[in-house]
């Protein structure tokens, strides 16, 4: 490991902003980059989600521009700040350290950017960069062998996650919120606990200690040739699998046995993963459906579209399953069936492996769980918090875009080559090798070319000898 203490005389031109001279405006370039990027990001997706959220016309002509204008001033200062402190620093120490232009460089950076943007947003932000670098040091301390990696240890940490997510579900003012809706439309609402005030509003109460309601008289149809139909056969077949069949008291799904409550939970939610995934694909293929229609069948039949709905399908089967059967197995419904029935459920994403899903939702509920504590009067509450571990987070994450982008998420890495407009790859990683963190092992031995009067150190010269 780099020692802290060690140095290197290189001027910022040498390292940083290789492609110009000046650090103005080296700046200035990295700021206009990063302001067009940020509001071709921002602006269509503020404007999706007040589609989405219905927003009034007041909203568009008072609201909406600013919101994009702030978002977009954050994210810009956050690439612009970055590296005017880089240079900065580098005049302030008289060379570069280990953690300077990383870690060093982007924690003011990140600090300041996001006292730009929204409060509402802040909480957000926070938990994504906490979990890139959380993720980020779990794989530098395995680059250096601090770390032994668990087989299938994302699939653990989301199990773990999941049964104390479901746990809080299942208990009264467990979850509010977005986290609560979004289990609500993934297990249903009839997993909701009937001692829960929400409950009561949230699905009709069926008849009492679990009998079946007795099938009411339909009135005759108009036409007799639909009775006959095969439609309205099916549908009766189905109502009557349904309908007749082990159901335990304690259930709530009152319109099925629990069979098919869990076939039917597997099929809604694989439908629900497999159209996700296909519209994420969509952007991309979209050009090329017109020039190769081919391209058509491969979006449809992809194989990551089946994962991700047989990932959400199967936990949801599984959740319910395991709880219907430990209501058959103790007669009773208890909030701790979640607590086995989640990390059992946990299990499915054996079908669609993600470190970035567990570890965000991990962190989530790290923060669900603080919160708590804090209502509770066990945790204290720290004013700003978000903004320091938000700049804590973001300089963790630069300092491996640094010295070591091989640690770095890839996903994160691409967005910060397309927030800087491709510069990041340009600096130079060949001198920064001696803190012995590999950093130019993916970049293939590029040195960028500079002009010698502008440079501290005078380039290696190869002398052959006769």
């Amino acid at each position: 490991m780099a020692a802290l203490s060690k140095s290197i005389p290189h001027s910022c031109y040498e390292i940083g902003h290789t492609w110009n001279t000046s650090c103005a405006r080296s700046t200035l370039q990295v700021t206009a980059g990063a302001l067009e990027v940020s509001f071709k990001i921002y602006a269509p997706l503020y404007l999706i989600a007040a589609i989405l959220r219905r927003r009034k016309k007041d909203y568009y002509l008072k609201r909406l521009l600013p919101e994009i204008l702030q978002s977009t001033s954050f994210l810009t200062a956050n690439g612009g700040l970055y590296i005017a402190f880089f240079c900065i620093l580098r005049r302030l120490l008289g060379g570069f350290y280990s953690w300077s232009a990383g870690f060093g460089a982007a924690l003011p950076a990140s600090y300041l950017s996001i006292l730009m943007e929204r409060k509402s947003r802040r909480g957000m932000l926070t938990i994504y960069m906490a979990n890139l670098a959380t993720e980020a040091i779990f794989r530098m301390a395995v680059t250096r062998g601090m770390v032994n990696p668990i087989k299938h240890g994302e699939v653990l940490l989301f199990s773990l996650t999941a049964s104390i997510y479901m746990f809080f579900f299942r208990c009264r003012d467990g979850l509010q919120g977005f986290s609560f809706s979004a289990l609500k439309f993934i297990v249903g609402k009839e997993e909701i606990p009937t001692h829960s005030v929400l409950a009561d509003h949230t699905h009709n109460r069926g008849p009492e200690r679990g009998a079946i309601e007795p099938e009411r008289e339909r009135p005759q149809a108009q036409h007799t040739s639909s009775r006959t139909s095969i439609a309205a056969l099916t549908q009766r077949l189905l109502e009557s699998v349904c309908k007749h069949g082990p159901r335990h008291r304690c259930c709530k799904h009152y319109h099925d046995n629990c069979i098919s409550y869990c076939v039917k939970g597997f099929i809604r939610m694989f439908s629900v993963g497999y159209l996700i995934q296909c519209c994420l694909k969509v952007p991309s293929t979209f050009r090329q459906i017109f020039t190769k229609p081919s391209r058509l069948l491969s979006l449809l039949y992809n194989k990551e579209n089946f994962q991700l709905g047989a990932f959400l399908g199967s936990f949801v089967s599984i959740y319910k399953g395991t709880s219907c059967f430990l209501r058959w197995v103790r007669n009773l419904d208890d909030e701790l069936h979640a607590l086995v029935a989640g990390f059992l459920a946990g299990i499915s994403m054996c079908f669609y492996k993600s470190t970035s899903i567990s570890m965000y939702l991990f962190s989530k509920l790290v923060e669900t769980m603080y919160f708590k504590g804090i209502e509770a009067g066990r945790f204290p509450y720290f004013p700003h918090a978000d903004t320091l571990i938000y700049a804590i987070s973001t300089a963790i994450c630069f300092q491996a875009a640094v010295m070591e982008v091989q640690n770095l998420r890839p996903s994160y890495w691409k967005f910060l080559l397309r927030l800087t407009k491709g510069r990041f790859a340009l600096m130079n990683r060949n001198v920064l090798d001696v803190f012995q963190t590999e950093a130019s092992r993916e970049f293939h031995g590029f040195i960028p070319k500079l002009d010698p009067r502008y440079m501290v150190v005078a380039p290696a010269v190869d002398v052959q000898l006769d």
